[in-house]
């Protein structure tokens, strides 16, 4: 006896197969990171990154130009200083690294989206997000004070061209102190990308490589979410979306696709995905040793944050991603 329902008859023909695909993966939904230092005509690459570069200010634009006419609509910057200390000085200077590379893209590619990641952490000697007590070595930073450099930081940023400011520092209030920190001064119409939940994740590894912010003591548990907790998530974007947040963020995504689905089944805001570093890094090394087709895989990887709810992925991959997706 057949099968009265036969699903594989809407898989029968490429042309079928797209009319009913569910979920669409186009370059308008890429994010691409990138990394500026000091210096001119630097492109370091970060060794456990294959592809994915440290670059002065020169070359983050010739990037940024790249980014654009591959149709991919935004970059988010972070940077490393010459000099770090305790005040996270170059975070919030006008003549920091990100506000020097913000100027210049936006010089040169005024329609391309810039992004600024609003944190402490590349900036200060210790490699925590904020403030510390004197003394302190577990690495548990002093919330409050650490909100007014969030706040300089933020508008430093805006005044340099940032398009949005994305802060990632899981300090509580932030995006409060930071929204009101914009309106006094003048950036009432910039939105804020909050990565309202941001984990505790050993997936981060490589990203430290690059942006030079390993902690030099302790860790970051007391800031970033426990991997464990699916329900806090909710808590944090309900807490983020009352204090003002334009857009909402999940990081890392690969081992958090069902906090992605939560978060949008509760908002009605866009929602990001963060694809991050070590998630980048152990499909690279996977392809170097020809044991996965690395098209495939990360093209299936990225759908599977569209499917998840993600309106938008911050990926490492979003140049190869939109080369395959153009061919």
């Amino acid at each position: 006896m057949f099968p009265t329902h036969r699903p594989r008859r809407l898989r029968s023909h490429p042309q079928l197969r797209r009319m009913v695909q569910e979920n669409v993966l186009t370059t308008s939904d890429l994010i691409y990171p990138l990394f500026a230092v000091p210096g001119e005509s630097i492109a370091n690459e970060v060794r456990s990154m294959p592809g994915v570069y440290q670059l002065s200010v020169d070359k983050i634009v010739e990037e940024a130009k790249e980014v654009y006419d591959l149709g991919i609509p935004a970059i988010i910057l972070f940077g490393i200083p010459a000099d770090k200390d305790t005040d996270a000085t170059d975070a919030w200077h006008e003549c920091g690294i990100v506000q020097r590379a913000t100027t210049a893209v936006k010089e040169a590619v005024p329609d391309l989206i810039v992004m600024n990641d609003t944190c402490l952490c590349e900036y200060t000697s210790h490699g925590h997000c904020g403030y510390l007590e004197v003394g302190d070595l577990s690495g548990r930073v002093l919330n409050d004070p650490t909100l007014e450099l969030l706040k300089k930081t933020a508008v430093a940023q805006a005044k340099a061209g940032a398009d949005i400011i994305a802060p990632s520092g899981m300090m509580d209030g932030f995006v409060q102190a930071i929204r009101s920190g914009l309106d006094e001064a003048g950036y009432q119409d910039i939105p804020i990308m909050s990565y309202a939940a941001k984990y505790a994740s050993a997936y981060y590894g490589p990203f430290r490589d690059a942006a030079e912010s390993t902690p030099q003591f302790g860790d970051r548990r007391t800031y970033q979410m426990d991997p464990a907790n699916g329900k806090e998530a909710l808590k944090e974007i309900e807490l983020d979306i009352a204090e003002g947040a334009d857009m909402l963020m999940v990081k890392p995504a690969l081992a958090y696709m069902d906090i992605i689905w939560r978060v949008k089944q509760a908002t009605n805001l866009p929602v990001a995905a963060y694809n991050v570093s070590g998630e980048y890094a152990m499909v690279k090394a996977a392809a170097l040793n020809g044991w996965v087709d690395e098209q495939r895989v990360v093209m299936e990887t990225l759908m599977g944050f569209k499917r998840s709810g993600a309106d938008l992925i911050l990926t490492y991959h979003a140049k190869d991603a939109a080369r395959w997706l153009h061919s």
